[in-house]
């Protein structure tokens, strides 16, 4: 298989540094290699150095000593260095992009949009050192009472394939801004795209020594940052799976722990909906990079009335959406992550039709690709309704009354991102009061960031903590309460 230059002479990420990893301030060789490869094509994009336990180790302790004198720095100092990653960034847009169009497998456009909502979570942290950080609370007289926030020291950042750049950016920005030290271990699958290139902008930018380390890496690196205890916290975002077992190691070592995990989402069209738009918005929600996303509608949910018609139309769209390499402009569906993942796609999907699904289109899987597909008459029995597919594939479910949609909804482990179509706001409202999920969207669709917003999901979605927006100063700082008197009192003994 022939090596191809994914980017430019110049580009952000040199070729020499796809071998190693960032350590602290510079860039290392690795002892253990693997090849980073596009999944569209099968093509060599580089060679990436894996972390073990002894290098977590390493790092964590380094990382924890270059954390006091960078929470130690004044605001303006810590706001400019993120304000130059914001300004680098934007300077090598296209390639950034391309790195996440070839080893992701996204389309243009999405790449495009995660590198948008990526630039807004970097905008967003330079603001965090010039925040209000803590309370003047009521006390009594002769005392000041304060409660601060303080950082946690180093933050363990474990983050997936599937939008690597934000969804490890959404965390390492404000984690950074408030003056913790970061150890980023991104999937080693999107290495690249979820990692070097974080490190890169923050390398340019002037981030001092130490106080960030991008370690690709796999079980054995996600065990040790659970488990080392300079770390004082894990965040993870993947598969309810990984999680339960980050969050069972890290809660072993009382570590704090947020975890944003899978989801089974409804997108609910209710009888009244403006059929058009629910169309495009239920295309949108179930088939944006192939599935794969954590917000993606799994399930579609349609009543009875409008479901013939609706669902003739939905296998319309989908088997008109255009599949090929998604470096390719116009292209709508790019491959699946790697061949476990599109065997998982269609060992679903022929069980479910096995157990009495109606294939309308679909259901061809040429090796990462899998054909848009459409699942009609799925029951709640079905592997099809119960699990996650992550993958290309609409699951249409139809209800009688709003009764019957919120049971369904409601029928699952799962509690992320919900949807509900309908013309009338008010009755989508007070369905939307019943469903179990952490985001909400009336007239919309599942898969929704604005980056300002907390974000996070409830039962086997994750453990009701939140990153984003105003959660970030909860999730990333600790409580310190500080009384101060002029006078010491003088207790009786």
């Amino acid at each position: 298989m022939e090596q191809s230059r994914v980017l430019p002479a110049g580009g952000l990420i040199p070729d020499k540094y796809l071998s190693g990893m960032f350590y602290g301030n510079g860039w290392v060789a690795g002892e253990d290699l693997t090849k980073a490869v596009e999944p569209a094509t099968g093509t060599e994009l580089g060679t990436i150095a894996l972390a073990n336990a002894d290098t977590v180790a390493s790092a964590a302790k380094a990382a924890r000593g270059a954390q006091r004198g960078w929470a130690a720095m004044s605001a303006d100092e810590r706001a400019a260095i993120f304000l130059k990653a914001l300004a680098i960034g934007q300077q090598f847009a296209d390639d950034i992009i391309a790195w996440i169009v070839r080893e992701s497998g996204s389309a243009r456009a999405k790449a495009a949009f995660e590198l948008q909502v990526t630039l807004k979570a970097i905008q967003l942290a330079a603001a965090m050192p010039h925040q209000a950080q803590g309370l003047v609370l009521p006390t009594t007289p002769g005392r000041v009472s304060l409660a601060r926030r303080r950082p946690l020291g180093v933050v363990g950042i474990i983050a997936p394939f599937n939008f690597p750049l934000y969804l490890a950016m959404r965390a390492v920005a404000p984690a950074l801004a408030v003056g913790n030290a970061v150890i980023l271990k991104p999937d080693p699958r999107t290495a690249i795209c979820g990692g070097l290139v974080i490190a890169r902008l923050f390398e340019l930018a002037g981030l001092p020594a130490d106080v960030l380390h991008v370690l690709p890496g796999g079980s054995e690196a996600g065990e040790a940052l659970c488990s080392d205890p300079e770390i004082g916290m894990i965040q993870f975002t993947g598969s309810t799976g990984a999680g339960r077992m980050v969050g069972q190691n890290a809660s072993r070592h009382l570590k704090k722990v947020s975890l944003e995990l899978g989801g089974k989402n409804s997108i609910i069209v209710l009888d009244d909906a403006d059929i058009d738009l629910a169309l495009r918005n239920v295309t949108w929600g179930v088939f944006l990079h192939q599935g794969q996303i954590c917000m993606s509608a799994g399930r579609v949910l349609v009543h009875e009335a409008i479901a013939a018609d609706f669902v003739k139309a939905l296998g319309e769209k989908a088997a008109a959406l255009p599949m090929g390499d998604p470096s390719v402009e116009g292209i709508a569906i790019g491959p699946l992550i790697n061949q476990r993942q599109a065997d998982h796609v269609a060992k679903v999907v022929k069980e479910s039709v096995d157990a009495g699904a109606t294939l309308i289109t679909g259901g061809k899987a040429d090796r990462l690709f899998y054909t848009p597909t459409v699942l009609a008459n799925v029951s709640p029995e079905m592997s099809a309704f119960r699990e996650e597919i992550f993958g290309p594939v609409a699951v249409v479910t139809t209800f009688a009354d709003d009764a019957e949609a919120i049971k369904l909804a409601n029928q699952t482990e799962y509690g992320l991102s919900a949807a509900i179509q309908s013309r009338n706001v008010s009755r989508a409202m007070a369905m939307g009061e019943q469903l179990q999920t952490g985001l909400l969207h009336i007239n919309d669709q599942t898969v929704n960031d604005d980056v300002v917003n907390p974000f996070g999901g409830v039962g086997a979605s994750g453990n009701g903590s939140a990153v984003g927006g105003p959660a970030n100063w909860e999730e990333f700082t600790e409580w310190q309460w500080v009384t101060i008197k002029g006078e010491a009192p003088a207790y009786p003994f």
